[in-house]
């Protein structure tokens, strides 16, 4: 059975920072590109950043500088460290693990950034 199973979100003030992390289980990890998106209230769900199996990363403009996505391939964890966060990160993160046939959904972990 596939579990993707992400933790680490919080309520936190604007400027502050939390990681987040994804733990995989029930697939071959070193084979799936990771991603993370996020939905926040009455908003599309959208691509905040991604990992390739070699490791090479992607960030969403918006996150660019400020979110850095890391992979642990020994630990089958995908991590979003998040830095400097805005009130506008504020979203249901989720966590995304995809190869050209068949992807996986985690269930979505809370981040809200308020003062």
């Amino acid at each position: 059975q596939v579990q993707l199973v992400e933790s680490g979100g919080d309520l936190v003030q604007p400027g502050g920072s939390l990681r987040l992390s994804c733990a995989a289980s029930g697939i071959i990890f070193t084979i799936y590109a990771m991603e993370w998106y996020r939905q926040g209230p009455g908003k599309q769900r959208e691509l905040v950043a991604a990992i390739t199996v070699g490791g090479s990363t992607n960030y969403a403009d918006s996150v660019k500088g400020r979110f850095t996505i890391s992979r642990d391939n020994a630990k089958n964890t995908v991590y979003l460290q998040m830095n400097s966060l805005k009130p506008d990160d504020t979203a249901v993160y989720y966590c995304h693990a995809v190869k050209v046939k068949g992807d996986y959904w985690g269930q979505g972990t809370q981040v809200t950034v308020s003062s």
